[in-house]
């Protein structure tokens, strides 16, 4: 589906907000409409990651760094099968990549897999109403799309909500699939797919772990048929208040005494198994430049963001549990948003912990890699444990 008019001028595209706010700009990707919520991405780099993060479903993304596709599209960076952002917002698109790895251009590549867009908009603007006003819900129509403003107000308004949408099972596997360790295996770890990105297997793998990738719908059956050292939960979309099923799969597991680690959507659903709630944040955190305070390490990490939901666990004291002692890790300098938990035992054992961020890198800084040995640590120390039992 072409971009271009029979002019040859880009086709003409709207981008329309739910309280009726419009920009006007031209097509990119392809032509036709769609709607999502609108959030900011305010990464410079790493577009091809982003847009390839099951996380984005159902979701308008707007770039906020002013030139987007310089470095075109490989096969290589793909952090999923497809790409899976409802649709892309951007200023000013590279005239054509220039990149020795580059395959083809992100446009190609957007029309390729049907994905609306729209250049040519204020994205500084458009980011600053999204910060005051909160992520809300968008269409971006292009081409014969384009109709009265009302009519195309009425197709957003009537798009659903985030809060309260159970997307998860939309981008998980359909059936259970084995990364193998890489060099000398030393565990075997149930991974529960939510969303999960290629690399964060990987990261697993380059630490000898072998590790049982499962859909989100896998009972805790399934997850003792692998006879596992331990558990994973992947970062994915949606609302976590939907994730009862996987809650109580979690639940069950901790029962089991299975070692834990979460991201993202699994530092959610850790949050909601150990007792607190979540809630959505205003506008999220997007990006792969947000530091994050290590309150075990007193370190401060500068990490890659993808959520809009969090945790509402107390920074101030510990939380007892009936599955040990919790407390906070991680936090956000930026808004002392939760950004980690940590589980451990009356003895002072460490059971479990997650975090709210992305240290797999892809893309963004290495500063939480530490944060896979740790997993690692976890799993051996639990052998140990059971050894000696």
């Amino acid at each position: 589906m072409s971009t271009h008019s029979s002019t040859g001028a880009p086709a003409p595209a709207v981008l329309v907000l739910e309280d009726g706010r419009t920009f006007a700009g031209t097509a990119y990707g392809a032509v036709g409409e769609t709607v999502g919520e609108a959030v900011f991405n305010t990464g410079m780099t790493g577009y091809q990651e982003t847009l390839t993060d099951p996380s984005y479903r159902g979701q308008v993304v707007v770039m906020t760094a002013p030139h987007v596709g310089n470095t075109g599209w490989n096969d290589e960076d793909d952090e999923s099968s497809r790409i899976h952002v409802a649709g892309y917002v951007v200023r000013d698109p590279a005239l054509r990549p220039s990149n020795w790895r580059s395959q083809r251009t992100l446009e190609d590549e957007l029309r390729a897999q049907g994905v609306v867009g729209i250049a040519g908009v204020d994205t500084r603007a458009l980011t600053r109403h999204l910060r005051e006003r909160g992520a809300m819900r968008v269409g971006i129509f292009a081409g014969d799309a384009v109709t009265d403003d009302a009519a195309m107000l009425q197709r957003v308004q009537a798009a659903p909500e985030m809060a309260g949408s159970a997307l998860a099972a939309q981008v998980s596997t359909s059936e259970p699939y084995v990364v193998s360790a890489k060099g000398d295996k030393r565990f075997t770890v149930a991974a529960l797919d939510l969303g999960i990105k290629t690399m964060t297997p990987t990261r697993l793998a380059e630490r000898g772990i072998e590790v049982h990738v499962l859909p989100a719908t896998a009972t805790i059956d399934d997850v003792r048929a692998v006879s596992p050292d331990g558990l994973f939960f992947s970062n994915g979309p949606g609302d976590p208040a939907t994730a009862g099923d996987q809650v109580a799969l979690l639940q069950e597991a901790l029962r089991d005494g299975l070692p834990y680690f979460g991201i993202c959507f699994g530092n959610q659903l850790f949050g909601r198994a150990l007792g607190f709630g979540t809630y959505k944040l205003k506008y999220g955190h997007r990006g792969i430049n947000q530091p994050v305070f290590d309150r075990t390490t007193d370190k401060v990490e500068v990490t890659a963001h993808n959520h809009g939901f969090a945790v509402d666990a107390p920074l101030d004291r510990p939380t007892q549990t009936p599955f040990g002692t919790a407390t906070v890790s991680h936090v956000c300098l930026n808004d002392d948003v939760v950004e980690g938990l940590e589980l451990h035992a009356d003895d002072g054992r460490l059971l479990g912990f997650s975090v709210q961020y992305h240290p797999e890198a892809a893309a963004g800084p290495h500063d939480a890699a530490y944060l896979f040995d740790r997993f690692t640590d976890l799993l051996a120390s639990a052998g140990t444990k059971e050894a000696q039992a």
